[in-house]
């Protein structure tokens, strides 16, 4: 599939976008049948430091984080220590008194009441639990921006306590709404395996898969293949850095995000991918069972979900456990090209991986560009990967 025309094609497309200034720098991974078929990199990782965008290249992946947490927590599912559809009450006490905002009085207080089922696991793993996500949610924004649950200094015990102090903004199961879920995910983790979570990442997935360089914390010596993140002005287009993108990064904080945080080179991120499209094993080496990955790569929503947010704009996907999944081909020319059955994610800074168990790919995508891709730079290099 990925022959002369394809290569041609896709370095003519990223190679362009670094050329009109859209992105400073990008650069892509495939690998086809069992075997690397491409690698590209265009323009620079970071153009004030002089820092060519290459192939050990360190970037922020932030959402791309949550298949890895993923994955993490379904290996304690094939262990016995959880099922699914188990109340988060279960494992994290303080969910069990949650309670649901239905909107406010005339007073400004909250219109509550108790959730019509209890939040499960698999509400966490597909983004229906009901969990605050946004500051400027009309009911719970405010009440969130006090508690900050997950400001850096706090640890995931604390974040998930001060999460389970707030009303939720729907009834676990009736809405799509993407969010902190995967950071209790992780704090789950954290309970059933009496391990921090970033020691248990390391020691039962990364190290495992060699991925050595995926980590929460760049240390001094590797800062200077650190990319710089690059935000967009929407009215000119202009693309500059902000000071403390990289702070983060820089040195360990109590927090450790199952949702976000990571770190990973193109080659490393390339190692899960592969895990993935292998069903749960790369070179020997088995994480997850094969019906465990196929689980995940399976639709979990039902069609009674029909608020979805912003996932329709995904394409005609639904939502497996932390990976999006494609139900059906594209509806237009102007979706996102695709293969029924493929399942993938995405970064802020609109980084991009995706797995075509069809055509046997992993596809790996790095750049540092926010707000996410406003510049249509994943249809191109989709357009590009599967010509016409």
């Amino acid at each position: 599939m990925i022959d002369g025309e394809a290569v041609t094609r896709i370095n003519v497309t990223l190679d362009s976008f670094v050329e009109a200034g859209a992105v400073v720098g990008v650069s892509a991974l495939i690998y086809e049948d069992g075997d690397e078929v491409y690698f590209g990199a265009f323009g620079m990782a970071d153009e004030e430091a002089g820092l060519p965008m290459s192939r050990d290249t360190i970037v922020q992946i932030f959402s791309m984080t949550k298949p890895i947490t993923g994955v993490a927590l379904m290996q304690l599912q094939e262990r016995g220590l959880f099922e699914l559809d188990d109340d988060v009450a279960k494992v994290i006490p303080s969910f069990g008194n949650l309670i649901v905002a239905t909107g406010v009085d005339d007073s400004g207080d909250f219109l509550l009441e108790s959730p019509k089922r209890p939040m499960t696991i698999r509400d966490l793993t597909r983004h229906t639990s009901g969990l605050a996500n946004s500051v400027d949610h009309p009911i719970v924004g405010t009440q969130l921006k006090e508690l900050d649950p997950l400001n850096r200094d706090n640890r995931l015990a604390d974040a998930v306590e001060k999460f389970s102090q707030l009303p939720l903004m729907f009834h676990p199961g009736e809405q799509w709404a993407y969010g902190p879920s995967v950071d209790v995910q992780a704090h789950i983790v954290e309970r059933l395996s009496e391990m921090n979570f970033a020691d248990y990442l390391d020691q039962n997935v990364l190290r495992p898969l060699k991925m050595n360089e995926t980590r929460y914390v760049v240390p001094e010596m590797d800062r200077d293949r650190l990319a710089a993140v690059y935000w967009r002005d929407n009215q000119t287009g202009e693309l500059s850095k902000k000071s403390g993108d990289e702070e983060f990064n820089a040195k360990p904080w109590p927090l450790t995000p199952g949702g976000w945080g990571l770190t990973s080179t193109i080659d490393n991120y390339m190692r899960f991918a592969r895990t993935l499209l292998n069903e749960g094993e790369l070179e020997g080496v088995r994480i997850l069972k094969a019906e465990t990955v196929q689980a995940m790569a399976t639709n979990q929503l039902s069609n009674e979900v029909t608020e979805r947010s912003w996932l329709p704009s995904k394409g005609q996907v639904g939502f497996g456990i932390d990976l999006a999944v494609r139900l059906q081909p594209p509806a237009s020319n102007e979706e996102n090209k695709g293969v029924v059955g493929e399942f993938f994610w995405d970064g802020a800074a609109s980084t991009l991986f995706w797995v075509d168990p069809q055509n046997e790919l992993a596809v790996v995508l790095f750049v540092q560009l926010r707000p996410f891709d406003k510049v249509g730079l994943h249809k191109a290099f989709r357009d590009a990967v599967y010509g016409s």
